[in-house]
């Protein structure tokens, strides 16, 4: 079987980085244990030559080689999982995931991801570059975030998809409720990000130590009335894909996304308002964030293409009951 190999040169803003740092910014799918042992089992090499060392620091125009051996027969169980396919073709699919699902196993949950649908209705016709944990995996989106998600059926589309990922070549637009209003209602959030020094599990606007990160945004629609606070319809346009970016952009900036229990209040109280709409509000119980779109070069054709996923169900309701309670 071919050897499947991802190839970087590494740019000026990542000079002095550690390799294994550095490849899971590239490889965002790939967890950091996995990148290390591939580090430290021999498949990597810098500069042509093997490394073991999974702190190696790397310099501007190093070249990296990843190889990726085949994967051990996977433990993960195929469960028939309903999927919600918009595209389906001999290299990628296309999926619209619903609210609440799970992209890959782990953490306690191995049987009810969208991998376990996945195998259960592709069996064996996936990606392995991302693993016996993440076949076909070539990037992911938050539980409590819906949308649009592409996945890889073969290693080639894999390696070809995840390097338009890394090299900002994608085009991915998201549909998000957050309190107030942008000031000013349309710009560019150009702040950089990483873990969150207080809590590990969060990521935080980072000036220096961060990674680079912009996002840019326009507002839609503005909902508000006399005893309702304000709460606006946005949509974002990513230039890059740091974990968390919308969700930290919008709370860095004042107006964090309705629903966020991570980042901002998850709740609020409201003063002589419709009890309705203000239990409508409360009991969103997920960021309200939605992957609307996704646009790329197909790994194949390459041709441009490009698909779009309707909201589900509660996100367009919580907009039609903001909208009839705005003036």
């Amino acid at each position: 079987m071919e050897k499947k190999t991802f190839n970087i040169s590494v740019p000026i803003d990542s000079h002095r980085d550690r390799i294994d740092k550095f490849l899971q910014s590239q490889l965002s799918e790939l967890s950091r244990t996995r990148l290390q042992n591939l580090i430290r089992n021999g498949h990597v090499k810098l500069n042509n030559a093997i490394i073991n060392e999974v702190s190696k620091k790397i310099k501007n125009e190093d070249k990296i080689e990843v190889n990726f051996p085949q994967p051990k027969e996977t433990l993960i169980k195929p469960n028939k999982i309903p999927l919600d396919i918009l595209y389906d073709d001999d290299d990628l699919i296309i999926i619209n995931k619903p609210p609440g699902l799970v992209v890959h196993p782990g953490a306690g949950n191995y049987e009810k991801t969208i991998v376990n649908g996945l195998l259960f209705k592709y069996q064996n016709n996936l990606s392995s570059v991302g693993g016996k944990l993440r076949p076909g995996i070539v990037h992911r989106i938050d539980k409590d975030t819906s949308g649009v998600i592409v996945v890889a059926k073969n290693d080639n589309a894999h390696i070809n998809l995840s390097k338009q990922f890394s090299d900002h070549t994608i085009k991915r637009t998201y549909e998000a409720l957050v309190w107030g209003s942008l000031k000013p209602q349309s710009g560019k959030i150009n702040e950089r990000i990483s873990r969150s020094v207080k809590n590990r599990q969060l990521m935080a606007v980072r000036k220096e130590k961060g990674k680079k990160a912009i996002t840019n945004y326009k507002t839609l629609e503005i909902f508000q009335n006399l005893n309702l606070p304000k709460v606006s319809l946005i949509e974002c346009r990513l230039e890059t894909g740091r974990t968390h970016q919308i969700r930290v952009h919008m709370n860095f900036k004042g107006n964090p996304i309705l629903g966020d229990k991570s980042y901002g209040k998850s709740k609020r109280k409201f003063k002589k308002i419709n009890a309705n709409i203000e239990k409508k509000i409360n009991n969103f119980n997920r960021q309200a964030l939605h992957a609307k779109s996704l646009g790329f070069v197909h790994p194949k054709t390459g041709k441009e293409i490009f698909f779009e996923a309707e909201r589900p169900k509660d996100f367009d309701t919580l907009i039609k009951s903001l909208k009839k309670a705005s003036i």
